[in-house]
């Protein structure tokens, strides 16, 4: 029941170049309009599967498994958007074919303070066989980084011991 009215809304609704609108930031929404937790768990469940193969999506679909618990009308529009955007990008994904290309590259990010319910960072990183994505993650940190450059540090040691 679920995924079919999931498919219905997927066809109905048009596509979106970002999965995500630029400079909004999701947070816990207390007033916020409660929604199905049903619903959106499902939701979340779905775009999990996808993020194996769509290392483009993990960021946002993270965010917004942050707030499964209790989820508001804010949150459900954050995840049809992302559905809106993997629609438009359906073709998309990854693609391994020979290359004689071996350079290892590895980049760390993170977001200082990202997190505007508990100020915590989101790291991440993603390493490169090549130009080929071999390897990725993207998590909140456990500790409130007091600084831009101590959570680049958490997310430089996060990329390194995924190196390892």
């Amino acid at each position: 029941m679920l995924m079919k009215s999931l498919k219905i809304w997927f066809n109905f609704y048009c596509s979106v170049d970002t999965p995500m609108i630029k400079n909004k930031k999701l947070d816990g929404d207390i007033q916020g309009k409660p929604v199905d937790t049903t619903l959106y768990r499902g939701m979340i469940r779905s775009l999990m599967y996808l993020t194996a193969s769509r290392p483009d999506l993990i960021y946002v679909v993270c965010l917004c498994a942050r707030y499964q618990a209790k989820p508001t009308e804010k949150h459900l529009q954050a995840v049809k958007r992302i559905v809106r955007y993997s629609k438009g990008t359906i073709n998309m994904g990854l693609w391994y074919s020979k290359d004689t290309n071996m350079s290892f590259t590895a980049y760390a990010y993170a977001d200082h303070a990202g997190c505007q319910d508990t100020r915590r960072s989101t790291s991440g990183s993603a390493q490169f066989l090549g130009d080929k994505l071999v390897s990725w993650f993207s998590k909140k940190q456990k500790s409130t980084a007091i600084s831009s450059t101590k959570a680049e540090y958490i997310a430089l040691s996060g990329c390194c011991s995924q190196i390892l």
